[in-house]
């Protein structure tokens, strides 16, 4: 119920949004990601993941435990296995401070002058998710290159994963105001969290196994559309985060 409450909060910001500045905001998000070398970086990464993943598919089949379905498009599963790992880690180092930047650097208050807390949220969510989706289509493309099609569950299941992740950073930046702190507890969270993300889907018996299930990674099992809760997940991140700045002095 919890989870459902939280959807409908975000999707209806989202709405209201569209009268406000908050397509303004997630321009310029989307726009300065592009402009950062870090982001340069990450998408050099991504690029030579997918090309080499790609490529060298049957080396790759012979060294990781994969399902049927994966085996079958595996020329995509190394992309996905990539942000499986490092996808938090890559969030976050991009975007740790989207939130608590505006508030430290006082350009907040030039903002809440001209629209409402909650399309400030949405508008930064939607840049950094509109951001990781361009990048992710490209780098498909890239794949599809060698296996002559795109694996439309594998993308999805990836592209799924990638908005929980940029929810949480999302949440996280508005939690903390301090940016510096984020930057440090960005590493430390996107090492930390598929590491423990996978051990509680996998091999964990113990009383807070259940934690699992507001854990992405225990709707990617199976290969159906199960992957879907996981953005039911992301939109509940994304709506606490919004009722929380909306109680926060700027």
């Amino acid at each position: 119920m919890l989870l459902i409450t939280m959807s409908l909060s975000f999707f209806t910001t989202f709405i209201e949004g569209k009268k406000s500045r908050m397509y303004v905001i997630a321009k310029r998000e989307f726009f300065s990601l592009f402009k950062s070398i870090k982001s340069i970086i990450v998408i050099a990464i991504l690029f030579f993941t997918s090309f080499y993943s790609a490529k060298y598919s049957e080396f790759l089949m012979s060294g990781i435990e994969l399902s049927s379905y994966e085996q079958a498009n595996i020329h995509s599963s190394g992309l996905q296995i990539l942000i499986l790992l490092f996808g938090m880690l890559f969030v976050t180092g991009l975007s740790h401070d989207t939130i608590n930047r505006e508030t430290h650097e006082r350009t907040i208050r030039f903002l809440v002058t001209r629209t409402s807390k909650s399309s400030i949220v949405a508008g930064k969510f939607f840049g950094i998710w509109l951001f990781w989706t361009v990048c992710l289509v490209v780098s498909f493309l890239l794949v599809s290159i060698f296996s002559q099609g795109i694996s439309h569950l594998i993308f999805g299941q990836t592209l799924s994963l990638l908005t929980y992740q940029i929810a949480l950073a999302v949440l996280v930046s508005t939690i903390i105001s301090r940016p510096s702190f984020t930057m440090f507890l960005g590493v430390i969270v996107g090492i930390a969290f598929p590491i423990i993300g996978i051990w509680l889907v996998f091999g964990s018996d113990s009383w807070f196994s259940s934690i699992k299930f507001v854990m992405p990674y225990y709707y990617l099992l199976n290969d159906d559309f199960t992957y879907l809760l996981i953005l039911l997940l992301a939109a509940a991140l994304i709506g606490i985060a919004t009722q929380l700045f909306k109680r926060r002095e700027c």
